[in-house]
């Protein structure tokens, strides 16, 4: 089996690679408000680790069992992460979290978010957006909230591209058609990178900026008939340039 294929299989499909890149850009405004803390980070992780095995696997019989056990596991090492290095208000606020996910899209409800025609986009958004503006810091951040749900929302609707022609719900491309879906999404992330050169300190800023170029891009190029890779790891890694960018500038820096 080839690097590629393994690398899809362990990396991409397993999750990991979408939990990282969610991790990446809570590191990003960790650093950005000064208050990186590993413990953090690695809850961040365990958080969108677990809930992203759950709603792809929970209707595999043959593993969801497996998969519970795993959540409940990772449910524990949370809570004595929060527990051990914060306090009973970050556990409230985890725990709000992880229900607004299990709402998104759990099989025991008769009818979940994820069945409201065009709600996906902004709905995913708003749980990132609560983990970076909420979860992690000690009074909720308006600025920061608004940056993350307006950058995530917008990086969805590719994935509403290329899922359009399976989709069972009505999304943004089924409706109004792919162009003005990307229309759509270019507004967001513009309006997201606009707030970000006037609320985020100037490296930071500079880097979310060529985060947002980046994203146009691809978000341009996105096409129904892309390969996986295309929507599963370049658009996927927007989530993670805002932090990339920020390393190798600080890289520069110190050879300069």
């Amino acid at each position: 089996m080839s690097i590629l294929n393994l690398t899809k299989k362990y990396v991409i499909d397993s999750q990991i690679y979408v939990s990282l890149m969610g991790t990446c850009l809570a590191a990003y405004f960790m650093l950005e408000q000064n208050i990186f803390r590993w413990p953090t980070l690695l809850l961040i992780f365990i958080t969108y680790f677990s809930g992203y095995l759950y709603t792809k696997y929970q209707y595999d019989k043959k593993i969801f069992f497996k998969i519970l056990i795993f959540n409940c596991i990772c449910g524990i090492i949370s809570v004595i992460l929060i527990l051990r290095n914060h306090n009973e208000i970050r556990l409230l606020k985890w725990a709000i979290i992880v229900i607004l996910g299990l709402l998104y899209n759990s099989f025991f409800l008769e009818k979940f978010i994820r069945k409201i025609p065009l709600l996906k986009v902004f709905y995913v958004g708003l749980t990132w957006a609560l983990i970076n503006s909420w979860l992690i810091l000690p009074e909720f951040d308006w600025e920061i909230f608004m940056i993350t749900w307006l950058f995530i929302s917008a990086l969805v609707l590719p994935f509403d591209i290329r899922d359009m022609n399976s989709d069972d719900v009505v999304t943004f491309p089924i409706l109004i058609g792919v162009q003005k879906t990307k229309f759509l999404a270019y507004l967001l992330v513009c309006i997201s990178g606009l707030l970000s050169v006037f609320y985020l300190d100037f490296a930071f800023a500079i880097c979310f900026f060529l985060t947002t170029i980046i994203t146009f891009l691809l978000i341009y190029f996105s096409e129904n008939n892309n390969r996986e890779a295309y929507f599963s790891f370049w658009v996927e890694s927007c989530s993670g340039l805002p932090l990339i960018c920020l390393l190798a500038y600080k890289l520069i820096l110190q050879f300069c």
